[in-house]
């Protein structure tokens, strides 16, 4: 009788009071499940580049070592040839793979957008590479590229005597193989991030596209594809990352050759680690390539949130 006639609002300040402990309760809960991964972040991620980061300032080669040797290592690796045509072969091929699976990518949506027949089937054939290895990948198109059992074995055997197509022995061209190899298999994932930014676009502007007489490339060049800046920042972020990491594909393919024609820094840092068995130099690689990434992409991501917290304020 006397809780009933309490005020109503000295009932709610007694109703918060007892749901405090709860929601400390849930959020201890929170903080337990989230304690593994954080454990994870701290001593597999930084806890590893700060040692990787430490032994390449030392000279260490077979087994790390406490000597330190200040920048002793990062100098060695830019008086390196190799490491300087691996850096080379990264930007080229960086560029050519990115380009070419974000208009690739963007092509496809926009034909699957069509609301062409089989939609849903072709989905999945232009998105099933992305779903292979890399590595299988690279032995797929190791065979079709190869001279003497690929295209231009076929090209020959059809009746083109001199129909060439040797760029994966070529030094000139064997980077280029890598990008159509990879450009395959990463151009559906750039698909599907496209295709869900056309699906997200109000149907009322192709309405009054239609009423003004705008041509429909004219809508996708001057609306569309600006409205899928998300979608395109996204699948950058992507492409870039498979760029740095890109080692298995080469070594399937090339092995870094013809000699170092397609050396890339992710195969000179795995040699130099384990088959010439120097680790100082390896690590610094690590580090410079680790120091360029974060160069690229912390701007990229500033420029993301600065402009996410503009939008919130308007």
């Amino acid at each position: 009788m006397y809780a009933a006639k309490l005020h109503p609002a000295k009932r709610q300040t007694g109703q918060a009071r007892s749901a405090r402990p709860a929601r400390r309760r849930l959020s201890l809960a929170a903080w337990i499940a989230l304690a593994p991964m954080a454990a994870t972040v701290l001593f597999a991620y930084l806890g590893t580049m700060l040692w990787t980061a430490r032994v390449s300032l030392s000279l260490s080669r077979s087994l790390p070592t406490n000597t330190f040797a200040g920048v002793t290592q990062y100098v060695r690796l830019f008086q390196n040839d190799r490491w300087i045509l691996s850096l080379q072969n990264l930007v080229i091929y960086g560029a050519c793979f990115i380009a070419a699976c974000l208009v690739i990518g963007l092509l496809l949506a926009i034909f699957i957008d069509q609301r062409v027949v089989a939609e849903g089937a072709l989905r999945t054939v232009f998105l099933y590479p992305y779903a292979m290895s890399f590595v299988a990948t690279g032995l797929v198109w190791q065979w079709i590229l190869n001279p003497e059992l690929g295209v231009q074995a076929v090209l020959r055997h059809m009746g083109f005597e001199h129909a060439r197509f040797d760029w994966i022995v070529t030094q000139r061209f064997a980077i280029y193989t890598l990008v159509i190899a990879t450009v395959w298999q990463a151009s559906g994932l750039v698909m599907a991030l496209m295709l869900a930014g056309l699906r997200g676009i109000d149907d009322e502007i192709w309405k009054a596209a239609r009423l003004d007489g705008i041509p429909r490339w004219r809508v996708y060049a001057s609306i569309v594809v600006p409205m899928l800046k998300t979608s395109l920042s996204t699948a950058f972020v992507l492409l870039f990352v498979m760029v740095v990491k890109l080692y298995d594909a080469v070594v399937a393919m090339t092995q870094g050759g013809p000699g170092t024609a397609s050396e890339v820094p992710a195969k000179f840092i795995m040699d130099y680690l384990f088959n010439r068995a120097n680790i100082g130099l390896a690590s610094a690689a690590s580090i410079v390539l680790l120091a360029t990434v974060l160069a690229i992409l912390a701007p990229f991501f500033y420029a993301r949130s600065r402009a996410a917290l503009k939008g919130d304020r308007a």
